[in-house]
């Protein structure tokens, strides 16, 4: 139990310093960083405003389902009442970066509340991040259900 708690711990403090502590990839410009840490943050925490900001206003996901879906149905998915996300960590990162453009994906096994139910999911996912008038977002997200570690 000791154990448990203890990397709870190590997990809330991680998530809750300063997004330029928090930014996964010192490699990235800073304000990409930032925005890929404010991004996973959002998520989490159900903030429908800087997903609306991050996200950009052509936004296309291929999710998990086989469906596709734009900005407001991602933003509700996340913002939904009784929905929930509990902090994440992305394995089999990938991390390209190229001036204007960059691709960041791994897998994750995301667990929480959607409008109410629990769910649990292990996912490949890919983000295309842009950059569009000085400032980063995202403009196309894939995830696909991967097989269990």
């Amino acid at each position: 139990m000791k154990t448990a708690t203890a990397l709870l711990a190590l997990v809330v403090a991680f998530y809750a310093r300063d997004a330029r502590a928090t930014a996964p990839h010192p490699m990235l410009p800073p304000a990409l960083a930032k925005a890929v840490a404010e991004f996973d943050r959002a998520q989490m925490q159900g903030d429908g405003a800087a997903l609306g900001r991050l996200l950009a206003d052509d936004y296309v996901l291929f999710n998990s389902r086989g469906l596709v879906e734009d900005k407001a149905a991602f933003i509700h998915d996340y913002t939904a009442p009784g929905t929930s996300m509990k902090p994440f960590t992305v394995e089999d990162e990938v991390v390209r970066h190229w001036p204007g453009g960059a691709v960041l994906g791994g897998v994750a096994t995301l667990e929480g509340t959607s409008e109410g139910k629990p769910y649990k999911v292990r996912l490949r996912f890919a983000d295309i991040w842009a950059e569009r008038d000085g400032r980063w977002q995202v403009v196309f997200t894939e995830a696909t259900r991967a097989p269990a570690p």
